[in-house]
């Protein structure tokens, strides 16, 4: 079971990397949309997350509100890239809570504990 999920893990991470990559991407190109890396990056992170919270660990299962707050934060990313992703251009403010959010989520990851 560590084996899968250390690989759900190193998924997870790809996603986060997408995400976060593609939007760096869109904000240094000067045209802020939505583009295939952020949406695949949010989904990819979206099922990890759900598979990476699953109790597969013996005793040493994380905090149910940091997971909480992780699935809440991940479906709000997941909504803000998919609902915007047809938009030839996405509002500047909307763009930054993406990265934002995608930021936060990854801080909860690291510094909650």
């Amino acid at each position: 079971m560590e084996a899968l999920r250390l690989i759900l893990r190193y998924i997870h991470l790809i996603g986060f990397a997408l995400l976060l990559g593609g939007a760096i991407v869109q904000y240094v190109s000067g045209k802020l949309r939505i583009n295939p890396a952020m949406l695949w990056g949010a989904v990819i992170m979206l099922l990890t997350g759900i598979g990476l919270s699953a109790p597969l660990r013996d005793g040493d299962e994380p905090d149910p509100a940091k997971l909480v707050t992780k699935l809440v934060l991940a479906l709000l990313i997941f909504v803000m890239v998919f609902f915007a992703r047809k938009r030839d251009e996405v509002n500047r403010g909307h763009f930054l809570a993406i990265v934002g959010l995608t930021l936060v989520n990854a801080a909860v990851a690291v510094f909650w504990r």
